[in-house]
């Protein structure tokens, strides 16, 4: 169902409703009630609106401790599929997941673009070329929507990176600005028509993202038509009269905000007009008829999948291992042979301590993260895995395993939580099945002057634990013998960096039966307080020792390595694509030591390979998800086709590239490389990356032939080619077409993909239809648009591996 009452007569019932409501009533209607939710109105039948969080899965209002839902895979690794119809069943997936909730907007899809490496939240965005992006996006907004539940496209716009983000000033020229950073915005507006979009925390050439009056205004609902609703990012707000008259309709999050101090004032003053009011309150109560909140009401289902359901596991399953990339396969090292009893070496932490999100507002809580380690043995004859942990990876600890603890009082596993008011009286007292909690939610924890967690040590044997906090504030934790007092501070940023709290453990000795006490004050702001309890780091020479041992002895070495939530976070850029910690020292040693190495890569943006040369292949997995380790084994093994390509082009060094940093100067971050953004600057270059942009090698091999123009018309370009599969295996081939505008100054840019899947030894003729809007630039000094003066026209498997060049005279 497409909408709920999206009609005329929807239309004019709307109007009917603004004509009655008072100045008051209309402002009410246009800040948020509270941080996910919008207020209702029963005098007009309006019910309160529910948002969520949702590019990685429907998280709910409660950051941590919140309902259990699904956790998909990454943005970028669902894209690697480049297939719109999967990115349709992922909205389809979001959209149960919100019904489910009783949700009625899904914040989501992040579509900026990877402009550079080093953005740290590239991980809920799809990829760094803006026709792909926005054609993914479209397919994604369409399967939310075609349940009745409204899609939100974010950030609007050029939110690229994350340092200073709600200062930085993004200085775009005008031919950036609308080939690529407006066009997925463009796409998925005229594609998919999304019921609301969201405006950044930056500034773009000047102006902040809320008062952003020439593309609110001037394109959004102008040139583009479009009718739907533009909402705040969280906070993003700083005005009433310039934000209302840009166009922007509703703030986030409520109840107090600039427009419920002073947009009433503002109106009465002459300062924005009434009928200004009416088009946001127009906006907003569409949008409700839409999900169903307003004029025809709807009823929620039930009886759908469950997060852990068998449905859910396997689709996401299936999801997750498509999407992975094959980037490096010598020897026929994958997919690993079926029937063959080898020995092999699963190494590395991230094959026990698999990451399967990135950190900040996209977190979900899961039913469960399935490691590498679990899922590989699930798939390798008993006796013939050995699982050994690997080097310290993460900066930040995460809080402990309730596995390793039970609640004093009931022996369930998990901690107690009491909260104490000022007096030092006991206020509340629960257990938690987490070892974390969030201490900015209601009921309970109002009034908390004190939090205290407790539990008892549940471990299979005495050993030496790293025991902590994590959070910011004044902290006392105690063990049998242990007493230590610390200041964990808060992040720089929005809100004290909410999302990225930092952590503090010191190594003691504990047995099981042990207690554990960890006690915060209260702090100045919003806070994620967790008790930490992990094990106590070894020596990275031992532990790559060790490594090595267990290469010498295996017939195949799988190592497990990439990044985690200190590099790929909301809030926070990276400095560099080297892998944490000793990581690139163990798979040297591993792979100097074993016949076979297999390296799996367990990141969502590109990361520096020094050992690439040393190793038989490379799997590029992403952050698969809850079902993490089932999708990997399913991928190594060949149960599901990893048949991904790079969204992302891959640096050989850290500083190459056209884009490289996201460090303002004096508050502007100059966006210099223009149009040239990802592999079209590195196309221009004389720097190669180490893979292309669209690489991908799958397991079976692909031989071309015939490409030519089949049609060319004043906005049409269609290219046919037949593909033959060469290869052992079944495939899919992702056929991608590229125009090089002969104009100076055009970079080369995607013009359109199709996809064939082929059992060995077929072939099938493959028609892609080329994007008009890939076929034309930005003419500044006219201000419109103009075609290309000729180009050639390159059909390629990405563009490091070209397999045919047609020029197209002007």
């Amino acid at each position: 169902m497409a909408a709920y009452s999206d009609g005329p007569e929807a239309a004019s019932f709307i109007e009917t409703t603004i004509e009655s409501m008072t100045l008051e009533a209309k402002v009410d209607l246009l800040s948020g009630a509270d941080s996910f939710s919008l207020n209702s109105n029963a005098q007009i039948g309006l019910d309160g609106l529910v948002l969520s969080d949702g590019p990685t899965g429907v998280r709910g209002p409660v950051v941590v401790g919140g309902r259990i839902g699904c956790l998909l895979p990454n943005a970028s690794l669902l894209a690697q599929s480049w297939d719109p119809i999967a990115m349709r069943e992922v909205g389809n997936l979001l959209a149960e997941e919100a019904i489910d909730q009783q949700t009625h907007v899904v914040l989501g899809p992040t579509i900026n673009l990877h402009r550079s490496p080093l953005g740290g939240r590239l991980f809920e965005a799809f990829s760094e070329d803006p026709l792909l992006t926005g054609h993914l996006a479209a397919a994604y907004v369409k399967g939310i929507q075609d349940h009745g539940v409204a899609a939100t496209p974010k950030h609007f716009l050029g939110n690229e990176s994350e340092t200073e983000r709600t200062t930085v000033n993004a200085v775009i020229e005008d031919a950036a600005l609308r080939e690529t950073y407006l066009l997925p915005f463009e796409i998925v507006v005229h594609d998919a028509a999304p019921w609301a979009l969201m405006a950044a925390y930056n500034r773009v050439n000047g102006l902040p993202s809320t008062e952003q009056q020439p593309l609110m205004n001037g394109v959004v609902k102008g040139e583009w038509a479009y009718d739907g609703l533009i909402m705040s990012d969280w906070l993003a707000t700083q005005t009433a009269i310039e934000s209302a008259n840009a166009g922007l309709d509703l703030v986030m999050p409520g109840p107090d905000t600039p427009w419920t101090e002073s947009l009433v004032s503002s109106v009465e003053a002459g300062l924005v007009t009434e009928s200004v009011v009416d088009d946001h309150v127009r906006r907003l109560l569409r949008l409700a008829a839409r999900v169903g909140a307003f004029h025809t009401k709807r009823s929620w289902r039930d009886g759908l999948p469950t997060p852990a359901s068998p449905t859910r596991r396997e689709q996401l399953k299936r999801l997750a291992a498509q999407g992975m990339v094959v980037i490096k396969n010598e020897g026929g090292a994958l997919p690993l042979r079926s029937g063959v009893r080898q020995r092999i070496a699963l190494i590395g932490r991230h094959a026990v301590d698999t990451i399967a999100q990135g950190g900040g507002s996209a977190q979900v809580r899961p039913p469960h993260i399935v490691s590498i380690a679990d899922g590989l043995s699930r798939r390798i004859d008993e006796g013939h895995l050995e699982v050994i942990d690997g080097v310290e990876t993460r900066t930040t600890l995460p809080p402990a395993d309730p596995a390793h603890l039970r609640d004093p009082e009931t022996d369930l596993p998990g901690v107690r939580i009491r909260v104490y008011g000022a007096a030092g009286e006991l206020r509340g007292s629960r257990h938690c099945d987490l070892a974390e909690i969030e201490d900015s939610q209601a009921g309970w924890l109002e009034g908390a002057e004190v939090i205290e967690f407790e539990a008892a040590v549940h471990l299979p044997e005495p050993t030496r634990m790293r025991l902590g906090a994590r959070g910011p504030g004044e902290w006392m934790v105690t063990a049998p013998g242990h007493e230590e007092q610390f200041e964990i501070t808060y992040h720089d940023g929005p809100g004290g960096g909410f999302f990225r709290p930092k952590s503090h453990a010191t190594t003691v000795p504990l047995a099981t039966g042990d207690i554990v006490k960890a006690t915060v004050r209260r702090g100045a702001l919003p806070r994620i307080l967790g008790l930490v309890l992990t094990t106590a780091p070894r020596p990275a020479a031992a532990t790559i020792a060790n490594a090595v041992r267990g290469a010498q002895n295996a017939d195949t070495s799988i190592v497990v390595v990439g990044f985690t939530p200190d590099q790929e976070t909301e809030g926070l850029d990276k400095t560099t694509l080297t892998l944490p910690g000793d990581q690139d020292a163990l798979v040297a040693a591993v792979a100097s030591a074993s016949k076979k190495t297999i390296v799996v890569l367990n990141a969502a943006t590109p990361v520096l390979m020094p050992w690439l040369d040393l190793v038989d292949a490379v799997l590029f997995a992403g952050l698969p998800g809850q079902e993490a380790g089932d999708a990997v084994a399913a991928a190594l093994t060949g149960e599901y086709l990893p048949e991904g390509r790079l969204v992302t082009t891959f640096p050989a060094h850290d500083g190459d590239g056209p884009a490289w940093s996201v460090a303002p100067k004096n508050g502007d971050l100059e966006y210099s490389e223009g149009t040239a953004v990802g592999y079209r600057g590195w196309h221009e270059s004389a720097t190669a990356p180490a893979y292309w942009f669209g690489h991908g090698l799958g397991y079976t091999e692909w031989e071309y032939e015939g490409a030519e123009i089949l049609q060319t018309a004043e906005s049409d370009l269609l290219v046919r080619v037949t593909v033959h599969n060469i290869g052992a295996h079944p495939g899919r081939e992702t056929i991608q077409v590229y125009v090089r505008p002969h104009s100076e100054g055009d970079p080369i840019r995607l013009a359109g993909w199709s996809q064939a899947d082929l059992a060995p030894g077929e072939h099938a003729s493959v028609v892609v239809h080329c994007d008009p809007r890939l076929l034309r630039r930005w003419d500044t000094e006219r201000g419109g648009w103009a075609p290309f003066e000729g180009m050639d026209i390159i059909v390629a498997r990405g563009l490091g591996d070209v397999r045919a060049t047609i020029p197209v005279p002007a």
